[in-house]
């Protein structure tokens, strides 16, 4: 039975939230000698590149299907022995039943759903790590011009055709597609996913910030959806960058507080 599209979508939205909710603090501290503001430009360059290069070689989709295919699992056993909260190395080994769920029932919803879970466990590692390489204020920027280009994009007609193009790529052997994901009748791209564990990340160390940026993220994206009744394609990293505003927003709105009621909260003065 095929689930509605409300119902479809409103559970990507949820997944977008949790992929928000459980990105580790404090990964992969090694990565912070790499430290540098250029990686910010990672999330931009992906988007941009992808769309370009799906338009520009026919090929370039079936590649990024079985690099997808190849990297998702392994990605997602980190960050459920490592990079997410709560992780815990034993476990890394539910990829393995994960794994044959989504390849043998593909086109299920159990099936679905663990393709579901192993891509945004696999996004909650790249997050981390780009978050350990990456200045917060520069990543922060990095995620805006992501969902900026992502809009553009879309209003321009640019992202549909490249984007149906790599969604209906599929690997060889009836093997699951891990380079985007489908739940019911409605379909989000691992950027999606991958934005939202990015925010997540930004705001770890902060577990209570991370948990409202977790909620406000999926109450925007199901209010974004509304639009879907006047149009087909939606850039859902919007909603994602909508909740990084709020969390900035009310970040500093709690810090001036605390400065008129405590002066000695302030910043020193330079000099």
């Amino acid at each position: 039975m095929t689930l509605p599209f409300a119902v479809s979508y409103a559970a990507l939205c949820m997944a977008q939230g949790g992929a928000v909710a459980v990105a580790g603090s404090q990964r992969f501290p090694a990565l912070r000698r790499l430290g540098s503001p250029w990686w910010a430009g990672l999330p931009l360059a992906a988007i941009v590149g992808t769309v370009f290069g799906v338009g520009a070689a026919s090929g370039t989709a079936d590649v990024l299907t079985y690099l997808a295919l190849v990297t998702t699992p392994a990605l997602a056993a980190v960050a459920l022995g490592y990079a997410m909260r709560g992780a815990r190395p034993p476990l890394a080994l539910l990829v393995v039943p994960a794994v044959a769920a989504a390849w043998a029932l593909r086109g299920s919803l159990v099936g679905e759903t663990a393709s579901l879970l192993l891509v945004g466990a696999a996004c909650v590692t790249l997050a981390t790590l780009l978050a350990a390489a990456a200045p917060a204020a520069w990543l922060k920027a990095g995620l805006l011009l992501m969902a900026a280009a992502d809009t553009v994009l879309v209003a321009d007609q640019l992202l549909q055709e490249p984007n149906a193009v790599l969604n209906a790529a599929a690997p060889g052997g009836v093997l699951p597609q891990f380079q985007r994901v489908e739940f019911g009748s409605a379909v989000m791209g691992y950027g999606d996913l991958f934005a939202a564990a990015l925010l997540g990340a930004l705001l770890a160390e902060r577990a209570a910030r991370q948990r409202l940026a977790a909620l406000v993220t999926t109450g925007f994206a199901l209010a974004f959806g509304c639009l879907f009744f006047v149009v087909d394609t939606l850039p859902a990293t919007v909603p994602v960058a909508g909740a990084l505003i709020v969390s900035e927003a009310l970040d500093r709105s709690r810090r001036g507080l605390r400065e008129r009621l405590d002066p000695r909260a302030a910043p020193a003065p330079p000099g």
